[in-house]
């Protein structure tokens, strides 16, 4: 199996639905992108059109290149484009994968559509990839998003200090969490009994 073959796939469950991105998508996402709280730990900003364009080209090229894996999350209650996720820093040798890149609009942060994306996207990544771990990482002053990676079961792992340049000047620490193969059957039955509201 070829994870860049087989990664970008379509999933579904009764909540929402991920499909590769495609340019049909990029009028559905300015649509919702043009909020600064979204923005706010990511390592670049989306404040204008051009903004936009130069991050939707890039997700583009990334996806077709095989760097990442970008899926369009569709909220199935209201048939609306939610915001996206990725599989990225793909090593199939080493059997390990990030989601990241993970983006909601307003609209649809808090309604547990983040929980369900992800859900889906660990099970694609152990049950049909193969991966024997996943990984994700943070900004470490970005709690909602620690707090949610904490409620989908990843462990938290340690901070690397000063990883990357942030917008606003500051050097960003990075805080890695992960699941691995053999913590997923738990990780999966917990998620599916908890109540939908949840994040």
């Amino acid at each position: 199996m070829a994870w860049r073959t087989d990664g970008p796939a379509v999933l579904d469950n009764d909540h929402v639905r991920l499909a590769p991105v495609t340019e049909a998508d990029r009028e559905a996402l300015r649509a919702i992108a043009f909020d600064p709280d979204i923005w706010r730990y990511f390592v670049f900003r989306v404040e204008s059109d051009a903004d936009f364009e130069a991050f939707f080209d890039a997700s583009l090229a990334d996806h077709r290149a095989g760097r990442r894996c970008v899926f369009v999350i569709t909220d199935k209650r209201t048939g609306r484009v939610a915001g996206s996720m990725s599989y990225s820093n793909l090593s199939e040798p080493d059997a390990r994968l990030e989601i990241g890149w993970s983006w909601l609009g307003r609209d649809f942060r808090g309604t547990g559509i983040n929980r369900w994306a992800k859900v889906l996207l660990l099970e694609h990544a152990f049950e049909r990839l193969g991966a024997l771990r996943v990984e994700f990482k943070t900004d470490v002053l970005n709690t909602q998003a620690r707090g949610g990676l904490r409620n989908i079961g990843a462990v938290e792992e340690g901070v690397l200090r000063s990883y990357n340049p942030m917008p606003d000047g500051r050097r960003r620490d990075a805080i890695y969490y992960s699941v691995l193969v053999e913590e997923w059957p738990i990780v999966k039955k917990t998620l599916a009994e908890r109540p939908k509201a949840c994040p």
